[in-house]
């Protein structure tokens, strides 16, 4: 099986302005951030061609991208796979992600409104749900919604984008553990986090981020090791 069914589809309206190659990698980081393709598993650069529609130039633009983005890895044979995660890589990500996303916390908590956080309540409150009903796409999604909206008020975009790259590294690994142990052994702390926004403590915001990672990746590593 060259590619699991796209389930993102190329994005409509006004992604339609956008270069193919551009959509394309837009789909396929989406399909790679929340674990539709898995892990070791080999595409076909024609596989992709088919399954998305669309031209063989925009795919080899796109897969050159997510190769620079360390999403992909290049196998031969015109063939790429998302990476298999080591010991020593989910070490470095912990370490990487409490550098960047408690910084990122850390200058949101100073600079975001009550209508923000408000808004960062609601979509923890839908994960909840989502966590609840076992809906393992949802939680991913809504997961990376979360924290993707927290830090868009960090006004750091070189630290947003940084963080996005570790995101698509550890996203279909995540899938994987999800998939294995239930979204409700998952632990959390957006919560403390959000909490600590209203409190307008940075500080408290950076450490519930840092206890959030470490808790996440964590178990990740755990499950990883004894697979």
């Amino acid at each position: 099986m060259d590619l699991i069914k796209n389930k993102a589809g190329i994005p409509l309206d006004d992604e339609e302005k956008r270069p193919a190659h551009e959509q394309v990698y837009r789909t396929l980081k989406s399909q790679i951030l929340f674990g539709d393709l898995v892990p070791g598993q080999p595409v076909t650069i024609q596989g992709l061609t088919d399954s998305l529609g669309v031209g063989m130039t925009p795919v080899r633009e796109a897969i050159r991208r997510l190769i620079s983005d360390g999403a992909l890895i290049f196998q031969g044979n015109r063939r790429v796979s998302v990476p298999l995660l080591s010991a020593s890589d989910i070490e470095q990500m912990i370490f990487a992600r409490i550098s960047i996303e408690t910084e990122l916390s850390r200058r949101s908590a100073k600079n975001i409104a009550a209508t923000d956080i408000d808004r960062l309540e609601d979509l923890d409150q839908r994960l909840d749900d989502m966590i609840a009903d076992g809906d393992v796409g949802g939680y991913l999604r809504l997961n990376h919604a979360f924290h993707q909206a927290l830090y868009s008020h960090a006004e750091a975009p070189i630290l947003v984008d940084l963080a996005e790259r570790l995101w698509l590294r550890f996203g279909p690994s995540l899938r994987i553990v999800c998939g294995r142990f239930g979204t409700q052994s998952l632990p959390d702390r957006h919560k403390d986090i959000i909490a600590a926004l209203r409190d307008q403590n940075a500080e408290k915001a950076a450490i519930a981020t840092a206890q959030d990672i470490e808790q996440g990746m964590g178990m990740m590593g755990d499950a990883l090791t004894a697979a």
